[in-house]
């Protein structure tokens, strides 16, 4: 019998070289919610996925995937990235459906944050 959640992403885990910056990034940008399972792992929540953080190299630029996160407003979203000190690596640019950027939080991980167009485009 197959579960709702069977073929789906489950879980995204990330290597990381400082758990607790990346712990403090995404629950002060994005709100996600930690479980401490000690210095070298947390699990989030988002609210909708898990995941976690576990201690180990850092990733290289662009590492094959790119997670995409969604805001209701992203210039709020990337003043809020910028200021917990994300780096802005792609400024927003329009694209079929939406806008978005790409940053890479403090440990290097890449992502991108997508929004609806603006009403004007």
């Amino acid at each position: 019998m197959q579960t709702e959640q069977d073929q789906r992403v489950d879980y995204l885990e990330f290597s990381v070289p400082d758990v607790a910056s990346a712990t403090r990034f995404f629950s002060d940008v994005f709100g996600w919610v930690f479980s401490d399972y000690g210095p070298d792992y947390q699990s989030f929540s988002d609210g909708r996925l898990t995941g976690g953080f576990a201690t180990g190299p850092a990733p290289s630029p662009g590492g094959g995937v790119l997670v995409i996160l969604y805001a209701t407003d992203l210039a709020a979203t990337e003043a809020r990235v910028v200021a917990n000190g994300g780096t802005i690596v792609r400024p927003v640019f329009a694209f079929p459906g939406g806008r978005r950027f790409h940053f890479r939080e403090p440990n290097g991980i890449e992502l991108a944050v997508w929004s609806l167009p603006l009403r004007e485009e």
